[in-house]
């Protein structure tokens, strides 16, 4: 009798306990709230990613890729080292978020009731910014061809902008973006030479004859110095400032759009648009592209660890606002560090693996002060060995070039500084006044 009384019991706690216990994951009430969060900007219709994931329908399919791309941390692309720096657009999971979602796909991916789902999330159709107040279009289309390599592909654009106009936010949507590597908006302002004597709306390549494809000296110091407004590559995130930050385009100036294509087996035709969301009102502070770069790489055959230094000194005091590394298929890692005018450091960012694949910029979440005089050094390595298997030649020194089998070694930087202050004060270091040391 006291027996069976014990097992009534038992049976009672564990019914109580079972009753009690953690709720089942399910997809509408838990796993929907991450994917809008930090998935859905890429995995939507029309956009980079191969699946959608803005239904449980389009989403149950992918449960267990899910899982190895989570439990490994390779998805959402975040390359950051967590213990350096904090960055406002940090897309990666927190433990929390990845134990739900493990615990969805290992409970048997349940869809739950509907009535849990949240809201969903609202996109301007083509666009991540939001609707555009204003759309530029390549007038003329680039035909990329489904193999080879293509050079460096440029087509300027009239603004017609007959005032200056500030830049809240912007984005570059390329229209194949299966074959192209990337793009970039520079500025051009009135009165500039930089391709002074190229066609209006007509994709062109620099050089001629044998020097098709290269920039010659003058204009690669153009270029280097040029503003740049918006870019896009795989994982990049559009420009959006904070309130009160914009970038400037001066009245009556062009784009200039860097176009690098990689064939990919099929042909394609690209028309890229740039779109641009306007400040409600004028801006407190400018912001602008600066970049530390080193052109004189030589990367020796099979050097599994070359390690190669930039630097640029900041001759205003400005605000440090993002970060962005940029190399090619043999970057093994890219760190960004400040040196003050009193010889202290800070460590800004560090890639310790960096993935040619995903070009990212980090904006920080508590902008920093850089006096006049600070110094932004970057370190980066290289493995040029048979052990990378992205390398596309282990047995070939490599230096600086603007194809994927040659290299690049840039840290791009934006900085925020007074609205009424002329950029290139930033750049060039004053003569010190008569009478001052």
């Amino acid at each position: 009798m006291i027996l069976r009384s014990f097992s009534v019991a038992c049976l009672g706690v564990a019914a109580l306990a079972a009753a009690t216990g953690p709720a089942a994951v399910t997809f509408n009430k838990d796993v929907l709230p991450i994917l809008e969060n930090r998935c859905q900007e890429c995995h939507r219709q029309g956009e980079i990613a191969p699946m959608s994931f803005m239904t449980y329908t389009e989403t149950r399919p992918w449960a267990k890729a899910i899982k190895a791309v989570v439990a490994t941390r390779k998805m959402p692309p975040w390359t950051a080292d967590p213990s350096v720096g904090h960055f406002a657009n940090d897309r990666s999971l927190s433990q929390a978020e990845i134990d739900t979602l493990l615990a969805w796909v290992d409970s048997g991916s349940k869809e739950g009731n509907p009535k849990d789902a949240p809201k969903p999330r609202e996109f301007a159709t083509g666009w991540t910014i939001g609707q555009p107040d204003q759309i530029f279009e390549m007038p003329t289309a680039v035909e990329i061809p489904s193999s080879g390599v293509v050079d460096y592909t440029y087509e300027i654009i009239h603004t017609n902008f007959k005032q200056d106009m500030w830049i809240q936010a912007a984005e570059a949507r390329a229209g194949s973006r299966r074959q192209m590597h990337h793009v970039i908006a520079f500025l051009r302002p009135p009165g500039s030479t930089w391709f002074q004597d190229r066609p209006i709306g007509v994709p062109f390549i620099p050089g001629h004859g044998a020097h098709a494809g290269q920039v010659d000296a003058q204009e690669a110091r153009q270029m280097a110095t040029a503003e740049m407004i918006v870019g896009w590559a795989p994982g990049a995130i559009p420009l959006t400032l904070e309130p009160g930050q914009a970038k400037l385009i001066p009245a009556g100036s062009d784009l200039v759009l860097q176009l690098h294509y990689t064939p990919n087996g099929a042909s394609g035709s690209d028309k890229t648009k740039i779109g641009l969301i306007f400040s409600k009102e004028p801006p407190k502070e400018r912001v602008t592209t600066l970049s530390a770069i080193n052109f004189f790489l030589k990367i020796p055959p099979g050097d599994a660890n070359y390690e190669s230094h930039s630097q640029f000194t900041v001759q205003h005091d400005v605000k440090l606002v993002s970060l962005m590394p940029h190399m090619h298929l043999r970057g093994k890692d890219f760190a960004f560090r400040a040196v003050y005018p009193t010889g202290e450091t800070q460590d800004l960012l560090n890639v310790p693996h960096y993935d040619f694949n995903w070009q990212l910029t980090y904006d920080l979440k508590n902008q920093i002060v850089l006096p006049k005089g600070t110094r932004i050094e970057c370190t980066a390595h290289y493995d040029n060995s048979p052990n990378n298997k992205f390398n596309p030649d282990p047995t070939k020194e490599v230096r600086w070039g603007d194809q994927t089998f040659e290299e690049m070694m840039i840290g791009f930087f934006d900085v925020a500084f007074d609205a009424n202050l002329d950029p290139r004060l930033i750049r060039v270091r004053q003569a010190p006044k008569a009478g001052s040391e």
